[in-house]
């Protein structure tokens, strides 16, 4: 049943390593509920309340994206769209947290009837190949900084802004010890070696707090005393509802948020969704993604799902790309996640104590080198995709956001092919997509 479904064959995979593939890839994913409460709490919400909204929205996401889009992906609230959400227009434009959600309710539908009106796709495909192999490659160094940030081997610097921290710190030992594992397990080809490299991680620094060291670091794994979450908060649950009123009584503002919610989205969710694709191998001749537009609308489906159970926006995730590089090509991997993700609310403590950014570290980093790979496919003695391609790269990574990062590239992208000669290559869209990335890079949401 399974396999008349889901394809395994057709996608060269099996049962067994859908599993391990959703498990890791949750596993990669977990951190948000932890992070999530903190930041949305920052607005006026009740961090358990978050929680429960983060674990079952992205649960539910995940499952629809795995059953309508087969696609190995998972959904959770975006990071950097939750810090858009709270610092901007929460506390930025002094809007009260449910006509936050409100806005993130509407937009979400914005996003769906621009899916099935099939212009999110014809904007995905005017976007030339290269800009696709270098956007991809970008979210990959991405991936390892915000591991290697996490871990704390990369910290901040009032110098040089960012520099490498005390590599005998527990949490940056840790991480360090966990990429060693991974890679050797990777490079030997051992199966699951991503997933593998999580649990001996996780129970090594058990055994270091354990011992004493790094005992009362937070970042460090630990056994909690009670493995099960007894309070749980729905209060949050239909609160959008509540946000209309003030959302619809000032136009300007409302115009404002949507449009800040609806082009980061836009963004940060193609450019992951079309990197995560190419990796699973769904990319055609032309360039073009198989059924992502189905991808599409589970994606856009997951956002309405967040507002009604009261988090951010929800959104495809980049740290997918951990259970897609252990194998996983199908839907039933996102469906694992979004099990685990639901099951992790009578979990929490276990969850949030034992997969902190030490242990996750390692996959990012490994599945950071994974993508990059894609670069040897880049035209680079072209110097107008060389130019793009690497401006992508970094300025995605000093930002610290996908969408900058994917603005910084086409504006590149642009300049540089008037500069050739070679205006006629240039389509419509990208014109438009140029014109609008110009407007965000100086004049921001």
């Amino acid at each position: 049943m399974f396999d008349n479904f889901f394809k395994f064959k057709e996608n060269g995979t099996d049962f067994k390593t859908e599993i391990i593939a959703g498990i890791t890839t949750f596993l990669a994913m977990a951190y948000i509920l932890g992070v999530n409460p903190v930041i949305l709490a920052d607005g006026g919400m009740p961090a358990t309340g978050v929680f429960f909204a983060t674990a079952v929205a992205s649960g539910v996401a995940c499952i629809i994206m795995g059953l309508v889009a087969k696609y190995p992906v998972g959904l959770a609230p975006g990071m950097g769209l939750n810090a858009l959400f709270t610092y901007t227009i929460i506390l930025g434009m002094g809007n009260t947290w449910e006509t936050a959600l409100a806005a993130v309710f509407i937009s979400s539908i914005i996003f769906l009837i621009i899916t099935i009106s099939g212009l999110r796709e014809a904007i995905l495909n005017a976007i030339p190949l290269d800009l696709k192999l270098g956007i991809g490659a970008a979210i990959g160094c991405f991936l390892a900084f915000l591991g290697l940030k996490g871990a704390g081997i990369i910290v901040a610097d009032p110098s040089t802004y960012v520099t490498m921290g005390s590599l005998m710190a527990p949490s940056a030992l840790l991480a360090l010890v966990g990429i060693v594992i991974t890679l050797i397990l990777y490079v030997r080809k051992v199966p699951a070696s991503v997933f593998i490299g999580l649990v001996i991680t996780a129970i090594i620094g058990v055994i270091f707090t354990v011992f004493g060291f790094g005992a009362g670091d937070a970042l460090m794994p630990v056994v909690p005393a009670e493995f099960f979450s007894t309070n749980i908060d729905y209060s949050l649950f239909g609160g959008f509802i509540k946000g209309f009123g003030q959302l619809f009584s000032n136009i300007p503002n409302l115009i404002m948020i949507l449009f800040s919610l609806v082009f980061v989205t836009f963004f940060d969710t193609t450019g992951t969704l079309m990197a995560l694709g190419r990796q699973c191998g769904f990319i055609n001749d032309e360039g073009q993604a198989v059924g992502i537009e189905k991808a599409f609308l589970a994606d856009a489906v997951g956002g309405i799902v967040g507002s009604i159970f009261g988090t951010s926006t929800v959104t495809a995730y980049v740290e997918s790309a951990t259970g897609i590089g252990n194998g996983g090509k199908t839907g039933l991997t996102a469906i694992v996640t979004g099990l685990l993700f639901i099951i992790s609310i009578f979990f929490a403590p276990l969850v949030l104590s034992l997969f902190t950014s030490p242990v996750t570290c390692a996959a990012l980093v490994i599945v950071g080198i994974l993508m990059i790979a894609q670069l040897k496919e880049v035209e680079w003695d072209n110097l107008i995709v060389a130019a793009a391609v690497f401006i992508t790269i970094v300025m995605m990574i000093l930002t610290y956001s996908i969408s900058l990062g994917i603005a910084w590239g086409f504006v590149v992208y642009a300049i540089a092919t008037l500069a050739s000669g070679k205006a006629k290559q240039l389509s419509w869209g990208i014109w438009v997509m140029v014109i609008i990335f110009i407007i965000y890079l100086f004049f921001g949401l």
